[in-house]
């Protein structure tokens, strides 16, 4: 019960990693605000399993005045605020020449902008706990694969933010580091590499077999308690092996195949 009545918001908390992880800090004993997108039914399925010290907020994260309006709700729900998990993103994949300009701002909306200015309304309220914030990008932030170029730069960007915000908020009280996930089983990897079996791709990562969204959720508390407080600026990449080994294959030669992210929610796919 680490968290024992430290109060979080965990946006992108409706499917995998984000609805992992708020759960993960409500078993540790956190009140927890959750964010959602679209559906709210992974989400409030999660607050049911939380209790009454969690709730589910929807906001837009293309809409900059909504995701500050979600950033005041969370804190007047919550009672403040102590840790924010800014976890919300989203991914499609196209050759570099076939993305469009809209393509292009909507996963730098969601992905970039909005959780700098998410994490600038709430601010004020982290500061006055001497809080924490843990930043979710991935590890297309340090390795290529073909047909992410616009995924990647929102998520190497998040990488070189979460370094400079750490030094300038570590002063004032207030912690920021990162996690990079690897191949982590969701929802989304289903639908979107039809016919790759979660055994299979396990055999492609050093480890043997793929990361799980409690994972990711037990090492975002981590890094969000006072165990990691020596912790400052830091990209903690949790990936089984992943960016540790050294391919010599074709493979970034080929067409990615089936592979199709970014349907229902990137404009065009």
């Amino acid at each position: 019960m680490t968290m024992k009545n430290k109060r979080v918001l965990v946006t992108g908390s409706g499917t995998g990693i984000g609805r992992e992880i708020a759960l993960e800090f409500g078993r540790q004993g956190a009140k927890v605000a959750l964010h959602y997108s679209h559906s709210d039914r992974g989400a409030k399925s999660a607050v049911r399993a939380i209790g009454k010290k969690a709730a589910a907020f929807q906001a837009d994260f293309n809409d900059v005045s909504a995701v500050q309006e979600l950033g005041r709700q969370a804190i007047a729900f919550l009672g403040g605020l102590d840790i924010l998990i800014n976890n919300a993103g989203i991914t499609m994949n196209l050759p570099f020449e076939q993305v469009t300009p809209e393509q292009f701002d909507t996963l730098y909306h969601v992905n970039v902008r909005a959780q700098f200015f998410l994490t600038q309304t709430v601010l004020p309220a982290l500061e006055k706990k001497r809080g924490a914030i843990v930043n979710i990008t991935s590890i297309h932030a340090f390795a290529g694969f073909p047909e992410h170029s616009v995924y990647a730069g929102t998520k190497g960007a998040i990488v070189a933010y979460t370094r400079e915000l750490a030094i300038e908020l570590a002063p004032r009280g207030v912690r920021v580091n990162a996690i990079a996930p690897g191949a982590i089983t969701v929802e989304n990897h289903k639908i979107a590499i039809p016919g790759v079996t979660e055994e299979a791709m396990g055999r492609m990562i050093p480890v043997g077999f793929v990361g799980k969204p409690r994972d990711v959720a037990r090492a975002a508390v981590f890094l969000a308690s006072p165990d990691a407080r020596y912790f400052i600026g830091q990209t903690l990449v949790l990936d089984g092996g992943t960016t540790s080994w050294l391919p010599f294959t074709e493979q970034c030669r080929q067409p990615v195949g089936k592979m199709s992210f970014g349907k229902g929610y990137v404009p065009g796919i």
